[in-house]
């Protein structure tokens, strides 16, 4: 018995780890080397890939595809539709398995929708995505980051409001 609720449609592989009172959703494939922490939502239509590591209360929202290399640490939010890579230079025609990146989202980061986090950056404590952003450098602790190329307008708070100064 788990500790954990699965939907019909999704799929868990073997090998999974999935922490307790964690809920995954419709249509949602959890690959074999996958960690993911207690209490962690993982929307409609996710992919967790082999070595993804999610924290405990991490939300992932509808159509996320988390890619190996990337380590979400606790209290992360993954808006709608939000993209990362983990390849720099992809062709389809050339297998960069041995080149991956790594990506580190760290405690408490939000990711806005439909951003797009470019491999091998590392995105702060707290920090806020916007929506639409892409991030292509890493991102420093409590930093509010929008547009495209992603550049910070700001500062947030631990409980997201902007309208702060440090």
């Amino acid at each position: 018995m788990n500790n954990y609720y699965v939907h019909s449609t999704a799929v868990v592989d073997e090998g999974a780890t999935i922490g307790t009172g964690t809920k995954i959703w419709h249509f949602s494939h959890i690959m074999s080397k996958a960690i993911i922490g207690d209490n962690c939502t993982i929307g409609q239509n996710v992919l967790v890939s082999d070595k993804v590591t999610l924290g405990n209360n991490v939300k992932v929202q509808n159509n996320v595809s988390v890619y190996t290399g990337v380590v979400c640490e606790d209290d992360v939010f993954l808006g709608p539709s939000c993209v990362f890579t983990n390849v720099i230079n992809p062709r389809s025609f050339i297998s960069r398995k041995e080149e991956f990146r790594p990506t580190l989202v760290k405690k408490g980061a939000t990711i806005g929708a439909n951003a797009t986090i470019i491999c091998g950056v590392t995105i702060g404590e707290y920090a806020m995505i916007g929506a639409g952003a892409v991030i292509t450098k890493d991102v420093p602790d409590y930093a509010l980051i929008v547009g495209n190329p992603g550049r910070q307008t700001g500062w947030v708070d631990k409980e997201g409001n902007t309208d702060i100064s440090f």
